[in-house]
Parts: structure tokens; sequence; C-alpha cells
């Protein structure tokens, strides 16, 4: 038995019918990230080995005593480090955070290791998670393991490197403007951004204002990315936004193979491409995400291009006055000290200037067109159950750049524009996913986005269930 080949869903039957102990299977992953990680640098902060083996020895107890915690019970779990870990540095890429260490955990962090993962260091992120490049100056820069040249993506690219190089079962991550997404795709993985408030954020310094980022799961099949979505989801009072109930039917493996059954014949797909020409995309993208198209077809999908009565000018114009009010707003309590400024990455600071220049009518302004825009990409699920995007515009580009400045001849006026694409789900609150699609013929990978309608979480990973079973392992 190949342990670290294993999907998630495996390794946990594996160690609840005993065929394989916590200890071995803990052993083999860190051994293996011991190989793998130098060359991609997608895990830091690593915890003492000898710790964590001893954690996977009283996993081993329990299982010996009939005890469970859940179906992650002793499954290895390295933290998105823009979340909160009990004793492990919360950095968030920036030196400003270098020797920060949380003494809590966060809720997401928290019920993982309820449902039994061990906990045994962090994933890469870009600086304060903005950009889709994976790089900082606290632990330098996360590479892509089918082209060491290329970026991983982010701002979950630690935890899809991860996945991608079976140094984790399933990972954790979190999504703003495609962050859960983006790297998926970049990676030949899976990536789901849940309906906003599916999966709570507690502590969070602001339960109130608009919120635009959502944690969520990664996951090499359907299976174990729906299994760690039930682990995640769920009402906190904390948490002002946070949806009622729990997602039930993906609290076991059984229970998750029974839930994500289903036939999907007849269900109605909306293409939307590239936004009737708005959308720039590298050559060869487009292509790719037609033969996922074609995939869905053949499941027996009824798809169909359609575009949604609003102008996509007009949404970038409200998504970037929300996102500079929402970064400015967490940069603010650092930026009091005008010295660290120069330790904050220039894309943050544009931000955060921008961000401190906002009007409140402006703002408002650009909430009235963000509910426009809900009301009219919403209104396309009278005719369609499920919309489809490309993940990304460009291809993992070189590691050495920033952000990419061209697609084609056409000029990316911010550093984040290049990501658009990402940007419809968020904006609605909606749940997506990105599958993988296909390789350009340098072998690199890229993935298509299908988004549910308001809170179709479960009925969209479903679909993506089936997809997932038409794909070549």
């Amino acid at each position: 038995m190949n342990i670290t080949e294993l999907s998630a869903a495996q390794l946990s039957e594996a160690i609840h019918a005993r065929q394989v102990s916590c200890r071995e299977v803990m052993a083999a992953y860190l051994d293996h990230i011991d190989v793998c990680n130098p060359a991609v640098n997608a895990i830091v902060s690593r915890r003492d080995r000898d710790e964590i083996m001893v954690e996977a020895a009283v996993c081993d107890e329990e299982i010996a005593h009939g005890l469970s915690r859940g179906w992650m019970h002793g499954i290895p779990q390295a933290i998105k480090d823009l979340a909160e870990a009990k004793g492990l540095p919360m950095t968030m890429g920036s030196p400003l955070f270098e020797h920060f260490v949380p003494d809590e955990d966060c809720l997401m962090v928290a019920r993982m290791k309820a449902a039994g993962c061990v906990v045994i260091g962090k994933t890469n992120v870009p600086e304060f998670g903005l950009g889709s490049h994976s790089f900082n100056e606290v632990f330098g820069v996360t590479r892509n393991p089918i082209d060491l040249d290329r970026t991983a993506g982010g701002s979950s690219g630690g935890a899809a490197v991860a996945l991608a190089t079976q140094m984790l079962p399933v990972a954790d991550g979190s999504d703003y403007m495609g962050s859960l997404r983006n790297p998926a795709a970049w990676n030949n993985i899976f990536g789901f951004r849940p309906s906003q408030g599916r999966v709570p954020a507690t502590p969070e310094r602001d339960s109130f204002l608009g919120r635009m980022s959502t944690e969520g799961p990664m996951a090499r099949s359907v299976l174990d990315l729906a299994l760690l979505l039930g682990t995640q989801a769920g009402y906190d009072r904390g948490s002002p936004s946070s949806l009622s109930g729990r997602l039930e039917e993906f609290a076991t493996v059984a229970l998750t193979r029974v839930a994500l059954d289903g036939d999907p014949i007849g269900v109605r797909v909306g293409w939307l491409g590239d936004l009737d020409g708005h959308l720039a995309f590298e050559p060869g993208i487009l292509d790719v995400c037609n033969e996922g198209l074609q995939r869905l077809a053949a499941l027996g999908c009824d798809v169909h291009p359609t575009m949604f009565d609003m102008s996509p000018e007009r949404v970038w114009d409200a998504w970037v006055v929300w996102r500079h009010v929402l970064v400015s707003a967490s940069l603010r309590p650092l930026l009091a000290n005008p010295a660290n400024r120069e330790r904050i990455k220039p894309e943050a600071l544009w931000e955060f200037d921008n961000g401190e220049l906002v009007t409140g009518p402006q703002l408002t302004e650009a909430s009235l067109e963000r509910t426009v825009f809900y009301q009219r990409f919403t209104d396309l699920f009278d005719r369609f159950d499920v919309l489809a995007l490309p993940t990304a515009q460009v291809w993992p580009f070189e590691v050495t750049e920033r952000w990419p400045h061209h697609i084609g001849d056409r000029e990316m006026d911010t550093y984040h524009r290049w990501m658009e694409v990402t940007a419809y789900a968020t904006f609605a609150g909606l749940p997506a996913i990105s599958v993988p699609v296909g390789f350009d013929d340098r072998g690199l990978p890229m993935g298509m986005q299908l988004i549910g309608r308001p809170r179709g979480d479960v009925e969209l990973l479903r679909l993506a269930h089936a997809y997932d079973l038409t794909l070549e392992r």
C-alpha cells in the first residue's frame, strides 16, 4: 500500500479498518514531504516530527479502544497561513507577522481538529493573500510541480501544490478573488468556493460589512472535497452571516458517497465564455474549456452559451471599490505606523491608498451596483442550473513575474485585472468549483469554473462528482 497515493476517503477507511496505523500514515507523509517540499516550497512552519508522531500514537490508542474523533482521525493536515492555528506562526506572508503565534484555533481549524486531523504545519501564501502568485519575503516562492519555473497560483498556492504532490491528502484554503479556484486550475485538482456564509470565519474583526472572502476545501477528488466541506461548514453564533444547519450528508465517507451519487442528465449549463469579448484570454484556454463542456454534454447535460444583462465593466468598477474598502480596512491598523509602509508590498499599498479615498456615497453606489449585478446574474438560473466560466485567463506564468501585465495586446490596468474571471461568483456570493479541463502543449494545466445557484452547494458538487468520474487518473 502506497499510503500517500490513497485518497482522503480511502485513507480514512484504511485507518478505521486498522489496515494501516496512524503512525504509519504520519511517517509516510512526513518522509514524502522531506523529499518533495524542498523543490516546491509548499509547506512552511513545520512542527517537530517527534511531537507529531506522539499525536499519531495517541490516535492509534484511540482506534485500538474503538474511539474515533471523526473521518479525519489521524490524517495529516497543514493549515493555510492566513488562518489561526494554536501554537503555529500565522505570518500571512508578511515580515510584520513573522513571529506572530496565535494562542487559539480559528473555527475552521478547531472543526478539523475535532474531526481528528493532526496539524503538521502551514501552507504558503502571497503576502496578505493578495494576488494569485504565492511568494513572500518570509518564506519565498511556491513553485508549480509541473514546471518549477512557473507559479503555483494563490492565494492557496501552497495548499494546491501540497495536494498535487501528494504531501497532503486534502487541504483547506480560502477564496476572495479565486484563491481556492485559480491554484486548483494550475495544479490539476479541485478547489471549491462555498456559498457565502456556508463556512463561517471566526474570530472576525468585522462581522457585518459585506464580506467577499470565505474559507473552503481543496482536494484531488470531489468526494474528498465534499468530506472536508462537511467538516468546515455549519452555523456558528459568532458569525452572524453564517448559514443555518450543517451539511450532514457529508458527515461520513459512506454518507458522502450516497449524497454525491446522481444523474446529471438534463442539467442545464450556461456557458459564459469570454463575456462576449469582454475578458481577454491567452490562446488555448477557451479550447480546453470547450473540452470540459463536451464532457458535460456527454454526461447528458444541456450546454448553451449565454450572457447576463449588465455591462461587465460596471461590475468591475463596483468590485474594485468594494475590494479597496475591505483591503484598506484590514491594513489600516498596520499603517497607523508609517514606518510599516516600506515592509508592505506595493500592490497592498495601492489597495490601501485607494480605499482611504473612497467616500460613503461611493461605497453606497458600489453596493447598489452589486445588488443589480446579483439580481441579473442570478436571473440566469431561471434558464440554467449551472453557469460555466474558465477559471483563469492566463496559463501559469513565470515565477519571476509579480503578475501578468498584458494578455495578448491588452494591458492589465491593475495587479488583479487578469483574474477578473473569478470575481463574478465571489461578488454574487455563489458556490463555485474549479474542475480540471486539460493542458496546453507545454503540459500546463487549466480549469473551468462551475457556478451553482444560490446556496446550491450540494447540487453543484453532485454534478462536479459526475464530471470527476469522467477524468483519467
